[in-house]
């Protein structure tokens, strides 16, 4: 399966492009509103509001016309999903947290669909919601391919107020589709102070710890033999207890005592993971790219290794900035991304390229590639339209403020001058009708905000006079490569999709010199630790 990255709502593209069992794991981190008092989502809510898009960086639900939609299309599909629904709704009555829940019912209806039967799904979520999740996965699930409750400790707790203790741990459910489910072993390093107590012997192989040779069945008669002067019921059999005493493996420590087995150090795959995960540490540093939910690499790796092979499908439907997608890529899975606004979609295309360069193929679908479907998605959404525009010049969206308009749709940074001082491109987006006045006004924010350059992008095609008001503008001189460049440019969106580039200084030689977005890491190769003997606990 090719990798792909979908921009559109994940139901609508799980029931459009993604077969039946088809995916061997997912991963998803739906958006909830956590930070919010936890009384907030029960209150009830009367009337009926516009349905109103998941946008980035907002965690919200709200029980509007498209979340009592939900619930109705699971409830009349009939079956365990339709109960426990209706069960919530009678509980918890029309609040925010009830059209969570019904937002979620009919995603995981679907996502168990694509599931393969040796499939493996991990739900992440905040504790205020998960035990109600927990019930709705059963019925979907069955509560026979529950697996595990995982808790993972952040390393910077969430307040909750002054009465609560602050919590520092997140849930992530664990459902396989049936008890086939494809599950490896993983482990974690030794603590320092494990080894040191541990293991406390040493030889010319190594240190090593003693471990016992005792079988835990007392009724085994093939295996109760006399060994070293002691008679017991053993783990092994004879002949494999003789070899191992003649190889220098098993050892007694004083006549009569019951003889034990070496465990070399070298040996050992590491600590056992348990479902408490309380040694990894939120994003951070060059990794952290700065988006408000992402989870750590490290996270999406023990995951994807548990749960994968390489060549499996791993399956990401609230994709966000793209960990799971990236962690995939650099474990040799292949992978589908989903996500609702186009801003997550350019920042994950600027992830992959900074990780993995040219190396990584992948299809993205439901983007406009023609001039029609950026006309229809000026449309239907000017934001969503603002943000596709953007990705196509690689430009930072800035944060929008209602009744707040300061002329400005989005940001680049460069580096230039001799003193390597930091520039900054300011990007105005128009998806309707455009003139002179626009130029003007964009002119105006250019000399306001002392940036070096202006990017004007248009979808109509801009007339004689808007294009002589650019030129108006002058230019601005790069010192440093000493060139110059038009300080005020014009592009309409059909030029950008056929390739025409901007004239800007350094970035399109030097990619370095580009300070727009925080650059993900090199992909580096994960090394896989060797196989452990039977006495590794």
């Amino acid at each position: 399966m090719e990798n792909t990255l979908y921009y559109g709502d994940n139901l609508d593209i799980l029931r459009r492009y993604v077969k039946d069992e088809s995916v061997d794991l997912i991963y998803l981190d739906p958006p909830f509103k956590s930070s919010q008092d936890y009384n907030v989502l029960f209150a009830e809510q009367n009337g009926t509001r516009a349905a109103a898009q998941i946008m980035a960086f907002e965690d919200t639900w709200r029980w509007d016309e498209a979340a009592a939609s939900a619930f109705e299309e699971i409830v009349v599909a009939g079956g365990r999903a339709s109960q426990v629904m209706q069960a919530f709704r009678t509980f918890l009555g029309e609040n925010d947290m009830m059209a969570y829940l019904s937002m979620m019912a009919p995603r995981l209806v679907e996502l168990r669909r694509v599931l393969k039967s040796t499939g493996s799904i991990y739900l992440h979520c905040d504790p205020t919601a998960s035990h109600y999740l927990k019930m709705l996965m059963d019925a979907v699930f069955e509560p026979i391919n529950y697996r595990n409750e995982i808790s993972w400790k952040r390393s910077n707790p969430k307040s909750h107020g002054k009465i609560n203790f602050p919590n520092c741990r997140d849930i992530i459910l664990r459902f396989s589709k049936s008890k086939d489910s494809r599950f490896n072993k993983v482990f974690g390093e030794h603590d320092p102070e494990y080894v040191s107590r541990a293991y406390r012997y040493e030889d010319k192989k190594g240190r090593y710890r003693l471990l016992p040779l005792l079988n835990p069945n007392d009724n085994r008669p093939n295996l109760t033999y006399e060994f070293l002067g002691v008679t017991r019921v053993w783990r092994w059999t004879k002949e494999r207890m003789g070899k191992a005493y003649k190889d220098g493996l098993v050892v007694q420590l004083k006549p009569g005592a019951v003889p034990q087995y070496k465990l070399y150090l070298s040996e050992s795959k590491g600590r056992t993971i348990t479902n408490d995960w309380n040694d990894i540490q939120q994003a951070a540093g060059n990794e952290s790219l700065g988006y408000p939910t992402q989870k750590p690499e490290a996270l999406l790796e023990r995951i994807i290794q548990a749960s994968s092979n390489e060549g499996d499908v791993v399956l990401d439907p609230f994709c966000g900035c793209g960990t799971a997608v990236a962690v995939a890529q650099k474990l040799n899975r292949n992978w589908i991304g989903i996500d609702i606004t186009h801003l997550a979609i350019s920042l994950i295309k600027q992830r992959l390229f900074d990780s993995f360069g040219d190396k990584v193929q992948y299809e993205v679908v439901g983007e406009p590639v023609a001039l029609a479907g950026a006309v229809e998605l000026a449309k239907q959404d000017k934001f969503q339209f603002q943000w596709w525009a953007l990705g196509l010049v690689n430009a930072r969206p800035v944060e929008q403020k209602k009744g707040v308009d300061k002329g400005i749709d989005g940001r680049r940074y460069f580096v230039d001058g001799q003193d390597r001082h930091t520039e900054s491109i300011i990007f105005s987006v128009k998806g309707g009708h455009t003139g002179v006045k626009d130029i003007r006004d964009l002119r105006g924010v250019i000399e306001r905000e002392k940036a070096a350059i202006g990017i004007f992008i248009t979808l109509e095609k801009p007339t004689a006079p808007t294009r002589k008001e650019a030129a108006a503008a002058g230019f601005y001189h790069s010192d440093y490569q000493g060139t110059k460049h038009s300080r005020l440019q014009v592009f309409t969106i059909e030029e950008l999709l056929e390739g025409k580039e901007l004239d800007l200084p350094h970035l399109a030689r030097v990619p370095s010199a580009d300070l727009t977005f925080k650059k993900a890491p090199k992909a580096k190769k994960k090394q896989v630790k060797p196989e452990s003997l039977d006495f590794d606990k």
